[in-house]
């Protein structure tokens, strides 16, 4: 039975690639088929870094415009994702990009839905915890409020992810993704993500192309570097500062530092001589509130019911439970960056 679910869901999405418009074309059983937690497996920080568990092999997760493939929905083999610098919007992963894009492009539908239905309840699987989504939404002409809603709950569900990946969770058994959350370019590459959903949303291309040429100029706004080498050069020029490759993945020593910085005003990081020569850094706002001033919490709830690995009781003392909602998330993060400054793996 799981087998013929999955078969479906990958049947529509071929179907829907062919006919997309604004966003992917849903029918009414493709609105409960959410995309996986991860849909594209990238990018590692750091160049040539060793594997432990595959003596000899050694890793490097970059790309450039040139190598950039055409986006498609839910992913292929030709995007040819990795990480490439820019001199404005700093590193920038291409895989946690391209995954905002589409979540951003699911969930603008699901609300869409949910203004005829009145309010949608999905479960969204298991994530260090049961995670559901309830969406409501008033009835709006105004499609940027969509817009600006399906990208901040795409968002949050980016941040819950990195919020996991510290405390152990992992989508292959046994092997932890701690040494990547809160990399130094995932929150700026999700939210920059959601920006470009938007853009591609309101656009009048069909939906994989729109999404294409909107990568595209963002990459020129953001003064990409021209090529694999000179992203080489610049994340070389940050070894044993950010990164080392000392340390084979996936062990969590890979990263020296880290960004928390999620729920404000968001400024890249940007490497010494390799800024912009004539304009400022890229800065990205997350949006807060509809355009009549009413809080976009008010229209969905993300919520968690955690198993064991995040630690509830310490966090949240005075709770009798272990559900948290995307309301708990800058608690947690506070706390994490309590744990990493102990540790001075905090940039």
């Amino acid at each position: 039975m799981r087998f013929v679910r999955i078969f479906l869901f990958c049947a529509f999405v071929f179907y829907a690639n062919l006919l997309l418009a604004k966003a992917p074309v849903f029918k009414e059983r493709d609105y409960y088929n959410h995309p996986p937690r991860i849909i594209r497996t990238c990018c590692a920080f750091g160049t040539d870094l060793k594997i432990s568990i595959i003596p000899g092999v050694k890793k490097t997760d970059l790309t450039s415009i040139e190598l950039m493939g055409q986006h498609h929905y839910l992913g292929h083999h030709t995007e040819k994702n990795g990480i490439l610098y820019t001199r404005r919007g700093g590193f920038i992963d291409f895989g946690h990009l391209r995954d905002l894009v589409d979540w951003t492009a699911y969930i603008y539908n699901l609300a869409k839905k949910s203004q005829e239905t009145g309010e949608i309840f999905l479960p969204l699987g298991f994530e260090s915890g049961e995670k559901a989504l309830m969406i409501k939404v008033p009835a709006t002409e105004k499609e940027e409020d969509l817009i600006n809603l399906a990208g901040r709950i795409a968002y949050d569900l980016s941040i819950w992810h990195e919020i996991t990946s510290w405390f152990g969770a992992s989508a292959v058994p046994l092997l932890s993704e701690k040494f990547s959350s809160f990399s130094l370019e995932d929150t700026f590459s999700n939210l920059l993500g959601t920006k470009i959903a938007a853009a591609a949303i309101l656009s009048d291309l069909p939906y994989d192309e729109a999404v294409t040429e909107a990568i595209h100029q963002t990459l020129l706004e953001l003064e990409a570097v021209a090529s694999v080498e000179e992203s080489y050069q610049v994340m070389e020029s940050v070894r044993e500062i950010w990164w080392t490759r000392k340390v084979p993945l996936p062990r969590n020593g890979v990263m020296i530092q880290r960004k928390l910085g999620a729920y404000s005003t968001m400024s890249p990081l940007l490497v010494p001589g390799w800024e912009s020569k004539n304009k400022t850094p890229f800065q990205l706002t997350l949006p807060e509130r509809t355009f009549d001033g009413i809080p976009l919490s008010e229209f969905y709830t993300i919520s968690v019911e955690t198993n064991n690995k995040v630690p509830i009781k310490k966090i949240f003392p005075e709770r009798t439970d272990r559900m948290v909602t995307q309301n708990d998330f800058q608690v947690i993060i506070d706390y994490i960056s309590t744990c990493m400054i102990k540790t001075n793996i905090l940039l």
